[in-house]
């Protein structure tokens, strides 16, 4: 869909209103902006320049832009080194009351042996940085519940300054608190084990009530770091939301095998410290086979936004119509586009244009249900299809969604925008028994949102669609 092939109505990419002390730039009003981004004599829908700076955003509060003096740390910045302080913090109380014994200090060594062998092998397959996840998990949980607290907080930091040392995976500071992070989840299933009397037992794995106390401090490990990660994550990209930011089912799954292959690793080791080698050829099999099913997500994602590209999503949308055929349920085809994405291109450049896409696609994703399948259409376009809704549902479910867009302010390396989207609804049924005909009709129904003047809702007609689109028709 071509945003310059249709009339061009009053534009829906508004800047931030300026700040006080700061003049309004050309065609900007110098008060709020009005909703439908009318501006002044300069057109509408103009973005404010710096004035006497050619090309130069200021940012809507009037203060410093992003990397200049007087910046901040990012939240999730101040997070991840509260973190980092916080696990140091720990360790270094931990060493003044931990004495050194050899089977201790053997054991945390082969640990970190046999995690540096399987991060190698995980390196050596050349797939790139985020196709895989190790399983260290499987090698610092033994660690939590054989050894002191100490051990526990130390270990993580050895293995992965071993692995960046050999890899250089992304920036210091994100494997430092990597290594905090699973040092901090340790450290408190650790004193959890040792709190319960369980540690120490040779055999505690044959007793019911210990083996169940170890399978609770091995939970503790996972959602404490699951917890710490999802807080960063979630600082980081406040629009994803919660969920998003701390589990997946994927995810779920590979933490719970971490956690299930951990235990079974710290019974190994508690028999004897050799069969911890025994174990390393599994968990390395175990490690090659995870990048499977991320690859085969990966070849399904638009690489923009995350979301499933147009192939995948015609396929997942196909099942979903199938399966409501034979269930005799009703579903509907919500296309989204964004209001005049040509003109953010045009005055903040692609790299704007792509943030764009990214912060739509991730507030589409926050407010649409398990079920319901979103993906990237093409373009600026989106496309969602809503199982098991009506009319009225699936209008406020679209109404909700232009909502929440038009809410979301955008920051860029420029300033700070705000853009609105037009929607699109058929429904099945009632607009079409295939995908292609709900394509069409919500096409249709799109069209028409645009020329009424873009950031609304329509409904695809009821009755057949004219031959000329561009002919005005009546909508229910």
């Amino acid at each position: 869909m071509t945003e310059h092939a249709r009339p061009d109505v009053r534009g829906a990419v508004r800047a931030q209103p300026a700040g006080p002390g700061v003049p309004a730039g050309p065609g900007m009003p110098a008060g709020p902006d009005r909703a439908d981004g009318a501006g002044g004599p300069g057109g509408p829908g103009r973005f404010r320049r710096a004035p006497g700076v050619p090309g130069a955003f200021r940012r809507a509060d009037g203060g410093p832009g992003p990397g200049r003096a007087g910046s901040r740390p990012t939240p999730a910045r101040a997070w991840k080194l509260t973190v980092i302080l916080a696990a140091g913090a720990l360790a270094g109380c931990q060493m003044t009351s931990t004495g050194v014994r050899e089977r201790e200090a053997f054991l945390a060594t082969a640990m970190v042996g046999c995690a540096g062998i399987c991060l190698e092998a995980a390196r050596r397959q050349g797939l790139p940085d985020g196709a895989t996840r190790d399983l260290l998990t499987v090698w610092c949980l033994p660690v939590a519940l054989l050894l002191p607290p100490f051990y526990a907080l130390c270990v993580p930091a050895l293995a992965v300054g071993l692995d960046q040392m050999r890899a250089r995976h992304g920036p210091p500071v994100e494997q430092v608190f990597r290594a905090a992070t699973l040092g901090l989840a340790g450290g408190g299933a650790s004193a959890l084990f040792r709190t319960v009397g369980v540690a120490g037992h040779a055999r505690w794995f044959v007793h019911p009530v210990m083996l169940s106390a170890a399978v609770g401090s091995a939970a503790v490990f996972v959602v404490v770091g699951v917890a710490l990660a999802a807080v960063a994550a979630h600082a980081a990209d406040p629009v994803a939301g919660w969920r998003a930011a701390a589990w997946n089912h994927e995810n779920l799954l590979l933490d719970l095998a971490g956690l299930c292959v951990g235990i079974l690793v710290a019974i190994a080791c508690s028999v004897s410290p050799v069969l911890l080698f025994v174990a390393l050829p599994p968990v390395m099999l175990l490690q090659r086979s995870l990048p499977h099913r991320q690859l085969r997500m990966a070849a399904q994602a638009d690489p923009k936004t995350g979301l499933l590209h147009a192939a995948a999503w015609q396929c997942e949308a196909d099942a979903r119509i199938r399966a409501a055929h034979r269930a005799s349920t009703s579903a509907a085809l919500l296309l989204v586009d964004i209001d005049h994405f040509k003109r953010v291109n045009d005055d903040y450049g692609h790299l704007a244009g792509d943030e764009v896409l990214r912060t739509v696609a991730a507030t589409l994703r926050q407010h649409l249900d398990e079920p319901d399948v979103l993906g990237r259409y093409g373009g600026e376009e989106f496309v969602v299809l809503v199982p098991g809704v009506d009319p009225a549902g699936a209008c406020a479910r679209a109404e909700r969604l232009r909502e929440q867009v038009g809410a979301q302010t955008i920051h860029t390396s420029d300033g700070r925008l705000n853009v609105t989207v037009s929607v699109g609804v058929a429904l099945l049924p009632g607009h079409g028994e295939e995908l292609f005909e709900l394509l069409a009709s919500a096409d249709l129904a799109l069209y028409r949102a645009k020329r009424l003047g873009r950031d609304r809702v329509c409904l695809a007609p009821s009755a057949p669609c004219p031959s000329d689109p561009r002919a005005g028709y009546p909508y229910p």
